[in-house]
């Protein structure tokens, strides 16, 4: 067994027992956050693989989150509860007896989400640069339009409620882990070099002889399923599905994370999820009033927090114009890099005094 692949395998025991032992001993707000930490690690690896691997630029990931969320929430709801969401008027005959375990569920988002992908890709993936941003962005919000208007399927603008919460950490990472170890080996494979190839430039891939519509499609869709996995989770761990939940604006978040990351970096877009959602979270005292000597500071508003948070960002992006990671990967020998170089510093440091 080689280091590589043995510094993997240690990786994944030891994050799957430390999100075991958090999960029994953390409160439930924490749990969240870690928990909302993941499901946009999933997330953001799927829209990676599209802009950073691939080359194109999409901004449909929250269209297809919308679909694997909605999945979950129309088929793990329990049948008996249904009526009481769907007051204004029933769920459609044809699925308001079906129940589904959450697994089964989230494969179904995950695979529907895929198939939409598949469909709207033959024209949309014609289409470069700024004109494929605006015709994704355009069908995730058509996606939104459609859960609100399908009144019988997805409860239309009032959402769908009693969706059987997840909230357990172990369940959640270990689906975090399968979707990086899976796209992991997609990358290594001559598909994943393909893309790679298509982003470096798509007139010498295609003069290797790449097919460039059919890997781009098969990147999109792939993307898609699991942006639905993604998805299913996230509706499954708020308990609830709204439409507005899914806004395009939802986009941008993830986005900023593989800006963040390094477009290219699957590492570097897991880190930055971790600090991006933890920060966001950590900055909400900026948004509460501040009193001081019973005085109440005017500075501190709600809103105050996002433009804190987006200073931050820049400052950050000016020092790290590739991301934190560019295009490299997380590895033994970085790590062992790392280490000696704060041991050679507090070498330093003790020497000095």
């Amino acid at each position: 067994m080689s280091k590589k692949t043995a510094f993997s395998i240690a990786a994944i025991g030891a994050i799957l027992l430390l999100a075991l032992v958090l999960n029994s001993v953390l409160d439930s707000y924490s749990k969240r956050v870690l928990n909302l930490c993941a499901i946009y690690a999933i997330i953001a690896l799927s829209l990676n693989l599209v802009n950073g691997f691939t080359g194109m630029f999409s901004l449909g990931q929250a269209g297809f989150m919308a679909i694997g969320a909605y999945a979950v929430a129309i088929f793990t709801v329990p049948v008996e509860l249904r009526a009481q969401g769907f007051y204004l008027e029933p769920m459609h005959p044809a699925i308001a007896n079906i129940e589904l375990p959450l697994i089964v569920a989230l494969l179904l988002g995950g695979v529907l989400a895929g198939a939409f992908a598949f469909v709207i890709g033959f024209p949309v993936l014609r289409l470069r640069g700024d004109y494929l941003a605006i015709a994704t962005l355009g069908f995730s919000e058509i996606i939104r339009i459609i859960f609100t208007n399908t009144q019988s399927i997805t409860n239309g603008a009032l959402g769908i409620k009693n969706v059987p919460s997840l909230s357990n950490m172990f369940f959640i990472y270990l689906a975090a882990i399968i979707v990086f170890v899976l796209m992991r080996l997609l990358l290594s494979s001559s598909f994943g070099r393909a893309f790679k190839a298509i982003r470096e430039d798509e007139i010498v891939a295609e003069a290797m002889g790449i097919n460039l519509f059919k890997h781009k499609i098969a990147s999109f869709v792939i993307s898609a399923f699991f942006a639905g996995i993604g998805g299913g989770l996230y509706g499954a761990l708020l308990g609830t599905v709204d439409p507005k939940n899914f806004m395009f604006t939802l986009t941008y978040n993830f986005v900023l994370i593989i800006v963040l990351g390094g477009l290219g970096s699957m590492s570097g877009t897991v880190i930055a999820s971790f600090i991006i959602t933890i920060g966001m979270e950590w900055l909400r005292f900026f948004d509460d009033t501040l009193i001081l000597f019973g005085t109440e500071i005017p500075i501190f508003r709600p809103g105050l927090r996002m433009v804190v948070f987006s200073i931050l960002l820049m400052v950050i992006v000016l020092f790290f114009q590739k991301g934190l990671m560019g295009q490299k990967e997380l590895s033994v020998d970085m790590v062992k890099g790392l280490v000696s170089r704060v041991k050679g510093l507090g070498k330093k440091r003790g020497d000095g005094k």
